[in-house]
């Protein structure tokens, strides 16, 4: 793994903050977010391990930002920089605070101390290169999720489909479940998920792969809970294989959708026998829960 890595800085201020992920998505390039909530703003960078390597990405980016531009998309300030990964994770530390997401869970970043109290299992995060920190409207939901149904008779099998940190399978080992499974298709978030599992002492307790979403095949039964934060295009394209990743009767939480298309998601899983039981918006993004009928 190389140390160094070379990338483009930049602030997004589009009225839709879902456009520069989907281009990043279409044109599969390696990327960081970090939000300041505090300041309101979306800070990226495009990156890659090698000079050759960033030059054809950085070509590819800009050229694909001016034809975006004409849907809303709005970066600016843009920055090269030459940089270690340890120093690249410094620069975002200070937007980073504990988290309460429920009397049973907190969120607390490595590099600070908190003193828990009874009955609250504590998660230590360090998103290094990836995503889930718990600060995002949909890493959010996802983690009430797991606090909410942590102890409930039949929830033991929890599944964590594209992982990134690791945060939502270590939250649940943490709070109880048997058996957690992770995975990512990213090999640079499975790397960062596995430093995350160890700093939590629960390395024996989560599998953790590197798996596709649309090729990944659960277990035998399924899992009673599946966590399934990724791209809302993708979550309509595969509905049909991500339904099969639980029981009949088994809970799916879907996040990482724009509010604009949660109907047509929630159409796509009800077509493949899934009934939606709540809806959860924050800014642009809406997640929701599903249930796999019996």
């Amino acid at each position: 793994m190389n140390e160094l890595l070379y990338g483009l800085k930049f602030k997004d201020r589009s009225a839709s903050k879902e456009l520069v992920f989907e281009l990043l998505a279409a044109l599969e390039l390696f990327y960081s977010s970090y939000d300041d909530r505090e300041g309101d703003n979306s800070f990226l960078m495009v990156y890659a391990e090698t000079p050759e390597q960033f030059a054809e990405a950085k070509k590819r980016f800009l050229a694909a930002v001016e034809d975006w531009r004409k849907f809303g998309l709005d970066l600016f300030d843009f920055e090269e920089l030459t940089i270690r990964r340890e120093e690249w994770s410094e620069v975002w530390k200070k937007y980073f605070k504990i988290i309460h997401i429920a009397p049973n869970l907190v969120i607390r970043p490595s590099w600070l101390d908190y003193a828990p109290n009874p009955g609250e299992a504590v998660v230590r995060i360090d998103p290094g290169m990836s995503f889930g920190t718990g600060q995002h409207a949909t890493t959010g939901f996802c983690l009430r999720k797991v606090a909410e149904f942590a102890g409930r008779p039949g929830i033991n099998r929890l599944l964590d489909a594209g992982c990134g940190s690791g945060i939502l399978a270590i939250a649940g080992a943490l709070l109880g479940y048997a058996a957690v499974d992770a995975f990512d298709y990213d090999p640079e978030a499975v790397t960062v998920a596995a430093e995350n599992i160890e700093r939590n002492g629960v390395t024996g307790r989560i599998s953790l792969t590197q798996a596709d979403v649309a090729a990944f095949r659960p277990p035998d039964g399924g899992y009673d809970l599946a966590l399934v934060n990724i791209l809302s295009h993708i979550l309509i394209a595969s509905a049909r294989h991500i339904s099969g990743f639980v029981r009949p009767g088994g809970m799916l939480a879907l996040a990482g959708i724009l509010t604009a298309e949660f109907d047509k998601l929630s159409a796509a899983f009800a077509r493949c026998g899934c009934v939606e039981l709540e809806r959860f918006t924050e800014r642009e993004w809406t997640s929701g829960l599903f249930r796999r009928r019996d």
